[in-house]
C-alpha cells in the first residue's frame, strides 16, 4: 500500500517523500481505518485524504466549510489532472443536475461539499447510491461549541458513522487543544479512530510582539522591509480595518479591506484579488479566515490583541504555509485588554462560558508579557513541550532583560489606591511623574504622597509596568466604570513586602520599530544576484495563471520556484526532480519554465522581468498613484506611464484607476483630444495646450484610453 502511495505522491503531486506522519495516516485511511489528524497549517493535511482517495475505489467526499476553500482545492486538483468538483450554492440547478450525472457515471474522484448540504436527507440518500471511498471532514474543530469557528451543521456529521458504517472517515484540524479534540471524537463518533497528533510548531515563522506606542508608525516600519510581499493585517473593528487599508494605500502599499460589514460582492472580489494577485495586503477582521489557502502569505500583523491563543495561533498560521521564512508581528496595548474584556462582559452566554473565555484571554496576555521563548510558551498552551528555546522569536533573538520592579510596582499600586481606584493609566502616570496637569489639579492629586515619586522612570516605562501589572492580574480593569484601574486581591502579598516582582524591560519604541523583522526579513527569500531570474519565473507563473484562470500558486508555489532557481534544471528529466513538479505539470509547463531558466525569450516564456504589466495593473487597481507605483517597481515614472498607456489600450484599467488627476482637469484633457473631428490629435499637439501643468505621460494614457474606447 505504501509503495502505491509513494507512486501517487511522485507522479501526481510531484513530491519525493512524505513529511512527518503523512505516510502513517495515509496507510491507515487507505486500508479502511478512521483517523483524527491534528496537523499545523502548512503541514500537508490535504495530502492525508487526497492520496488515500486516489488509492481507494469510488468517490471521496470532502466536507469543507467555505466555498473559497473548495474552489481553491478543486482548481489545484484540476491542474494536477485529478477529476474534482464542488457542489455548492454557486452552481445553477442545471449545473447541479449535470454534476449529479457525472457522479453517477463515476467520472468524479473527489467531491467537495459544505456540511449543511451534506446533511440534507436528499443528499445523504443520493450518496448512499454511490460507491464512497472515504469521508474527509476538514476544519473539524468547527464541531466544538467552545471554539471561535463553531458551525452547528458540523454537529450532524456524526450520523455518517451509522449511515456509512464501512466507509473510512478522517477528521482534520490545525487548531485543537485537548478539550476540543475530545469534543471532535465524541460528536463525530470517532471513538475507534487512530489519533495522529503532529507538533504544533511552525519553525519557519518568526514571532514578535511589541508594546503599542505609535501603531501606524510601527506598522510602517515593519512593512517597509516587506514591500512586494503578500500579507494580512488584522484589526479588531470594522472601522479600523477601513481606516488602516486607506492609510496603507496612501503610503504606497496596495491594501484591500475585508470585514462582515462590506457588501458580499465586495468581500468576494477582494478575497479573489488577494488569492489571485501577488503582493497585496489584506486588512481584515477575523471574518477573513478559514478560506485562505494562499501558501505564500509572507507575514501576518496584528494591530489589536486576539481573543485567545487559539485565535492567535490560527491567524498567525496563515503565514508561510509553503514552509518558507515568514513573520508574525503584533503591537498590543492596555486599551486592547479594556476593549476585549468589555466585549466579553457584554457577550451572550452563561457565566461558565465567560469564565473559559476569560482564561483564554489571560493566557493570551501572558504570552504578550512572556520573558522566556515565545514558541515554548505558545506550544505549552497546546500541551506540547519544546525542550530548548527556539532561537527564532523576539525574546530569543533580543535576549529580553528583566528588572526588579518591586518598589516601582508598590508605588504604582499605591497611586491606584490613593486616587480612588477609578482612573486610567494616563492619569496615574501623570501623578507618579509629578506632571502638573489641569486634571491633576482639579482632583487635588498634586497633594498626594505619591505625586512625583516616580520621576526616576520615564512615562514609557510606567506604561509598560502598568500593562504588566494588569497582565499578571495584580490590577483589574473596572469595566463598570470607564476602564479605570483597581487593586485585585492578588496584589496584597506584594504590598505587604512578602514577595518581589521581576518584570520584562521593554525596548524603547524606536528600537522596536527598527528591529521588528527579527534579523533578516522573511521577504529576502532570494539573493540580489538571483532577483532578476526569480522575477522572470514569477512573471511566467502570473502569465500562465491568467491563461488558466487560477491563482499563481496553483501553477507552482514559491517553494517550487525557489528550488528551480537554486537547482537550475536544464532538461525535462531534471525538472521532474524538482519538488512539486508532477507528471501533469511537467507536461504542461516544464518547457516554458526551462526556457526562462536557460535564458530563452520565446513566446511561451517571455523573460518578463522587464514586463511588469500584470503587477502594475494590480497596483493601479489597488489605488496607487503612478509615482507610488514607480517606487514600488523600482523603475522610472516615464516607464510607468508607458505601461499604463498599454494597459489602458487593452482596457485593463479605467482612467480613474490609472491616473492621479483631479476630475475637472481629466475632463479638460479628454475634451482637448476630442475637440477635433475624426482621428485623435497627436500628444504633442495637446501637450502645447497644457504645458507643464499636465505631464506628457498623462496625455499618452488619456489618448490610449480614448482610442480604445472609440476604436480610433
Amino acid at each position: 500500500m505504501l509503495e502505491q502511495a509513494q507512486r501517487v505522491l511522485k507522479d501526481i503531486f510531484g513530491y519525493d517523500s512524505f513529511r512527518g506522519r503523512q505516510a502513517a495516516i495515509i496507510e491507515c485511511v487507505a486500508s479502511g481505518g478512521d483517523a483524527l489528524v491534528l496537523m499545523p497549517t502548512g503541514g500537508g493535511k490535504s495530502l492525508c485524504f487526497q492520496v488515500p482517495a486516489l488509492l481507494r475505489p469510488g468517490l471521496a467526499v470532502v466536507v469543507s466549510p467555505l466555498i473559497a476553500l473548495m474552489d481553491d482545492q478543486v482548481a489545484t486538483l484540476d491542474e494536477l489532472g485529478v477529476a474534482a468538483a464542488a457542489l455548492n450554492s454557486t452552481l445553477s440547478p442545471e449545473q447541479q443536475r449535470e454534476l449529479a450525472g457525472r457522479l453517477r457515471r463515476g467520472e468524479v474522484k473527489m467531491l467537495y461539499l459544505a456540511p449543511e448540504r451534506l446533511v440534507q436527507p436528499r443528499m445523504l440518500e443520493f450518496l448512499r447510491t454511490l460507491d464512497i471511498a472515504l469521508f474527509a471532514i476538514d476544519e473539524a474543530h468547527c464541531v466544538s461549541q467552545w471554539g471561535h469557528d463553531f458551525r452547528p451543521e458540523y454537529l450532524q456529521l456524526g450520523q455518517l458513522a451509522e449511515l456509512f458504517p464501512h466507509v473510512p472517515r478522517i477528521a482534520l484540524t490545525a487548531t485543537a487543544d485537548m478539550r476540543t479534540r475530545e469534543e471532535i471524537v465524541q460528536r463525530l463518533h470517532l471513538q475507534g479512530a487512530e489519533r495522529f497528533l503532529s507538533s504544533f510548531d511552525r519553525p519557519n515563522i518568526f514571532y514578535r510582539i511589541v508594546p503599542k506606542e505609535s501603531p501606524r508608525k510601527q506598522l510602517m516600519a515593519f512593512l517597509g522591509e516587506r514591500r512586494g510581499n503578500a500579507g494580512i493585517v488584522y484589526c479588531l473593528s470594522r472601522k479600523k480595518v477601513d481606516e488602516t487599508a486607506a492609510f496603507l494605500c496612501e503610503q504606497g502599499f496596495p491594501a484591500l479591506p475585508y470585514h462582515a460589514g462590506l457588501a458580499a460582492e465586495t468581500r468576494s472580489a477582494n478575497q479573489h484579488r488577494f488569492l489571485n494577485e501577488e503582493g497585496l495586503i489584506m486588512v481584515a477582521t477575523i471574518a477573513f479566515g478559514m478560506g485562505i489557502d494562499k501558501p505564500n502569505v509572507r507575514f501576518v500583523a496584528h494591530l489589536d490583541l486576539p481573543k485567545s491563543m487559539e485565535a492567535y495561533y490560527q491567524e498567525t498560521g496563515r503565514a508561510g504555509r509553503d514552509g518558507l521564512p515568514s513573520d508574525a508581528w503584533m503591537a498590543y496595548g492596555l486599551q486592547d485588554m479594556v476593549m476585549l474584556k468589555q466585549m466579553l462582559q457584554n457577550s451572550e452566554g452563561d457565566e461558565r462560558h465567560k469564565r473559559i473565555e476569560q482564561h483564554k484571554l489571560d493566557a493570551m496576555l501572558a504570552l504578550c508579557e512572556e520573558t522566556r521563548c515565545r514558541r515554548q510558551s505558545l506550544l505549552a498552551y497546546f500541551d506540547e513541550v519544546l525542550e530548548q528555546p527556539c532561537g527564532h522569536c523576539d525574546n530569543c533573538v533580543d535576549q529580553v532583560q528583566t528588572w526588579d520592579a518591586t518598589e516601582p510596582a508598590r508605588q504604582a499600586l499605591s497611586a491606584v489606591y490613593r486616587t480612588g481606584q477609578r482612573y486610567g493609566v494616563g492619569h496615574l502616570v501623570d501623578v507618579l511623574v509629578g506632571k502638573d496637569t489641569e486634571k491633576v489639579r482639579n482632583f487635588g492629586h498634586e497633594k498626594l504622597s505619591v505625586f512625583g515619586v516616580g520621576k526616576a522612570l520615564s512615562e514609557h516605562e510606567w506604561r509598560s509596568l502598568f500593562r504588566q501589572l494588569v497582565a499578571r492580574g495584580l490590577v483589574d480593569i473596572d469595566l463598570e466604570g470607564y476602564g479605570g484601574l483597581r487593586l485585585s486581591d492578588s496584589c496584597r502579598p506584594l504590598l505587604r513586602g512578602e514577595v518581589n516582582l521581576q518584570l520584562r524591560r521593554d525596548l524603547k519604541p524606536q528600537t522596536v520599530a527598527k528591529s521588528s523583522g527579527g534579523g533578516s526579513p522573511a521577504s529576502q527569500l532570494v539573493r540580489a544576484e538571483e532577483r532578476e531570474l526569480w522575477e522572470a519565473l514569477r512573471a511566467l507563473r502570473r502569465k500562465l495563471a491568467a491563461e488558466h484562470s487560477v491563482p499563481p500558486y496553483v501553477i507552482f508555489p514559491d517553494s517550487t520556484l525557489l528550488e528551480m532557481l537554486r537547482s537550475q534544471p536544464t532538461s525535462l528529466s531534471e525538472m521532474a526532480q524538482v519538488s512539486g513538479v508532477g507528471a501533469r505539470k511537467l507536461e504542461r509547463y516544464g518547457e516554458a519554465f526551462l526556457d526562462v531558466l536557460n535564458g530563452g525569450e520565446g513566446e511561451e516564456a517571455p523573460k518578463v522581468v522587464l514586463d511588469l504589466r500584470h503587477e502594475l495593473v494590480s497596483l493601479a487597481r489597488a489605488g496607487m498613484t503612478p509615482a507610488q507605483i514607480a517606487g514600488q517597481l523600482n523603475c522610472s515614472e516615464k516607464n510607468v506611464y508607458s505601461l499604463l498607456a498599454e494597459a489602458l489600450g487593452r482596457q485593463e484599467l479605467t482612467l480613474e484607476q490609472a491616473l492621479d488627476l483631479p476630475e475637472e482637469l481629466l475632463m479638460e484633457v479628454q475634451d482637448a483630444f476630442l475637440d477635433g473631428e475624426g482621428e485623435l490629435p497627436p500628444v504633442a499637439t495637446v501637450s502645447a495646450l497644457f504645458g507643464p501643468r499636465v505631464p506628457e505621460g498623462v496625455l499618452h494614457c488619456v489618448r490610449a484610453a480614448l482610442a480604445a474606447e472609440f476604436e480610433l
